[in-house]
């Protein structure tokens, strides 16, 4: 079963599943059947409750790790998290995915997936650095990898938007020390802008952010 079937599957199922358990959940409970963790993922999910859910996953993943209810979980997980704008909870269970079922055809839209989960990770230039340069660096893996890819567009503009960030976070970074006397150091991070792929000029000053602009 491939990822976007999984996505598709576990999401009728979360509103299926959503009335079909009901009242307290049990303080522990352990040494149940892979469906009956399924359903409470499903109808932890659409509640709302996603730290029920994980913790539902744990439990499935340590009694039914080889159940074939586990692709569709992990799916229906990572897509609910994405819509949450949970990205690093996206990107584990994608990694989670990626390790046990990844096919090649898979792979490509799950990378793409894990690539838009942690673009749209970046919520602040400032304090997203390293965030921006993994980002970037898997942006070109991408691009190297499938070079065919139907997601090729949609990841160039992510790439663009990202070392627009960059820059920008360059400037910025610069101007403060410039600021504070330090020209020896603006200098450097100006520098570095010289060989970015993108110049001021095409830099618009975004209202809603540079990142967020390509899915909106």
């Amino acid at each position: 079963m491939n990822f976007k079937k999984s996505i598709l599957m576990g999401t009728v199922s979360a509103f299926l599943l959503a009335g079909c358990l009901g009242g307290k959940d049990e303080v522990e409970e352990f040494n149940k059947p892979a469906l009956y963790w399924y359903k409470k993922i499903a109808q932890s999910i659409s509640k709302g409750n996603m730290d029920k859910a994980d913790e539902y996953y744990i439990s499935i993943k340590s009694e039914h790790i080889r159940s074939p209810l586990m692709p569709t979980t992990m799916a229906m997980l990572a897509y609910a998290h994405m819509n949450n704008e949970e990205y690093l909870l996206t990107n584990y269970y994608l990694d989670e995915y990626n390790k046990r079922y990844g096919a090649d055809i898979t792979r490509e839209y799950t990378d793409y997936i894990y690539l838009k989960a942690s673009f749209l990770g970046v919520t602040d230039v400032n304090k997203d650095q390293k965030l921006i340069i993994d980002t970037i660096s898997a942006s070109k893996m991408f691009m190297n990898a499938y070079p065919s890819s139907q997601y090729l567009p949609l990841v160039s503009t992510m790439l663009v938007r990202l070392n627009m960030a960059q820059y920008l976070l360059n400037e910025n970074i610069a101007a403060l020390y410039s600021r504070t006397g330090k020209e020896e150091a603006a200098k450097i991070y100006r520098d570095k802008n010289r060989d970015s792929v993108v110049e001021i000029s095409d830099i618009a000053p975004p209202e809603q952010g540079i990142i967020g602009m390509v899915f909106d």
